[in-house]
Formats: structure tokens, C-alpha cells, sequence
């Protein structure tokens, strides 16, 4: 428990999904192709991210601390993402679906959650374009740097889908400086 706990509060020796990296048109932005992999996920509605960001991992967080059927302790790791779907209009909910990657001990068979509005999600291998950022990662911020990297793929000619767009955390809230933050468009 105090290794998870440390993980997750100083974002130490965690583990990440394999991808690779690919040539990039641009110089402020990478192209990622990441492997098929698991995740356990949640997903939540509402009108903004930060707010579902915090829900979602709260029961993610319960998850990895033995809330599944196994009542088994789940290592941290990351990034923790949130997959955005935004709403059809300005004042429509958007779906927020909040991701931890499962770890490579876990990944063949993943203890299966017991709180309903959790689940193992199985993500195909994809590609993603993927625009970095330090600070902390704030709903606004990540506006501004979904709607850069969207423009950086436009003046590179290079086609990309729109909708959805992820967020991805690499540490703890405790930690203080060097943070790493990511959004990703898909090809």
C-alpha cells in the first residue's frame, strides 16, 4: 500500500504503455503509435473537466487499492488520461471517461472491478499526435493547448480527427516542478 501510495503521491518508478515514435511534420509536437493495451476506466458527464477529472479518479484510485473482485492491490501508474467527448452545443454536457493504465503484471487478466461505473477497457493499438506541457494542468490550459497542437497539425497539412481529445497526467498533484502534461489528437 505505501509503495502505490508513494507512487501516487510523488509519481516515482511508475510504469507507462508502450508506443513508438514516429517521424513528426512539426517540432512542437510528437506522433505516438501506442500497442493494444488495457485500462480501467470510468466515465462521467457533466460541463466541465477538472471536476470529472477528480471523480474519476477517486474510483480509479479505490480500484487500484483492491476495490475489485480479486481484492487485489493494483501498482500506479501512468499517464492518467481523460478521453473528452465534447457535447453537441455550448451548453451541452461533454463525456469524460478517466483512464488508468493497467500495469504489464496485470494486463493479461485484470482483476475485475466491483463498483459498476468502473471497467476494464481494452484499447486497440492507435495513434495519437501529442502536444507537451509543464505546470499544472488546469480545464483552460488544456483548452489552449488541444486548440494549439489542432493548429500545428493544420499548418503541417497533417489530417487528424477532431473529436474525441484526451488529456494526459504524468504526476502527482504534490509534485511541484517539472510536470509533465500531454493532449493527444488521434489520427
Amino acid at each position: 500500500m505505501l509503495k502505490t501510495i508513494g507512487q501516487a503521491l510523488f509519481s516515482t518508478g511508475l510504469q507507462y504503455p508502450k508506443h513508438s515514435n514516429l517521424e513528426s511534420k512539426g517540432e512542437d509536437y510528437e506522433v505516438r503509435t501506442y500497442e493494444v493495451t488495457n485500462w480501467v476506466s470510468t466515465t462521467l458527464t457533466g460541463m466541465e473537466l477538472d471536476p470529472a477529472m477528480n471523480a474519476g479518479f477517486r474510483r480509479l484510485f479505490k480500484y487500484i487499492q483492491g476495490e475489485n473482485e480479486r481484492k487485489e492491490k493494483v501498482e500506479m501508474t501512468a499517464p492518467v488520461t481523460c478521453r473528452v467527448e465534447p457535447g453537441a452545443g455550448p451548453a451541452c454536457e461533454t463525456t469524460f471517461t478517466v483512464s488508468f493504465f493497467i500495469p504489464e503484471q496485470n494486463q493479461a487478466d485484470p482483476p475485475k472491478p466491483t463498483n459498476p461505473e468502473v471497467f476494464i477497457e481494452n484499447r486497440p493499438e492507435f495513434t495519437a499526435f501529442v502536444r507537451t506541457y509543464g505546470g499544472f494542468s488546469r480545464e483552460q490550459t488544456v483548452r489552449e493547448e488541444h486548440l494549439k497542437l489542432a493548429e500545428s497539425l493544420r499548418r503541417d497539412g497533417v489530417p487528424f480527427r477532431e473529436e474525441p481529445y484526451y488529456r494526459a497526467g504524468y504526476d502527482s498533484p504534490f509534485k511541484l516542478t517539472n510536470r509533465r502534461n500531454e493532449v493527444w489528437l488521434l489520427q
